[in-house]
């Protein structure tokens, strides 16, 4: 595979620890969310999995749109995130996602055929395609 892109981000001291990029524009204090018993003072990890996911996905709309007619743009686009973890079952842990997909400008058909697309292209969702449970809702607007 041909990289794109890459990066590099550190992580210190695990969920109470931080988390820090080789180009310093991430730079945050990590804290275990109140609902596992922790402060919640500060981001988790499954709430920078869910940012990304969400961000990426909605970036893959407008990729699949690029070129087509009804082009979809940054500002017609909004997709909310939710990651949960549970147990496994085996001792560990797991995640599932929710993505909740808003376009605006386009019919309730042609949203759900753009999103089925982006699923196929976005890469969080080839990532983690068949070891988290992923479900979207769409919704035109």
């Amino acid at each position: 595979m041909n990289t794109l892109y890459s990066t590099k981000v550190t992580a210190i001291g695990g969920r109470n620890g931080s988390v820090n990029s080789d180009d310093g524009l991430l730079d945050l204090p990590l804290a275990l969310p109140k609902a596992l018993g922790g402060k919640g003072d500060a981001p988790n990890p499954e709430q920078l999995f869910a940012a990304g996911y969400a961000a990426c996905f909605g970036n893959a709309v407008i990729h699949v749109t690029r070129n087509q007619d009804e082009r979809v743009r940054d500002d017609d686009i909004v997709v909310v995130g939710t990651v949960g973890m549970a147990p496994n079952g085996s001792g560990g842990f797991g995640l599932s996602v929710a993505l909740d997909v808003t376009i605006s400008g386009v019919d309730q058909a042609t949203a759900e055929a753009i999103v089925e697309a982006a699923h196929q292209v976005c890469p969080y969702s080839n990532a983690v395609r068949g070891n988290i449970d992923v479900a979207i809702i769409v919704s035109a607007d």
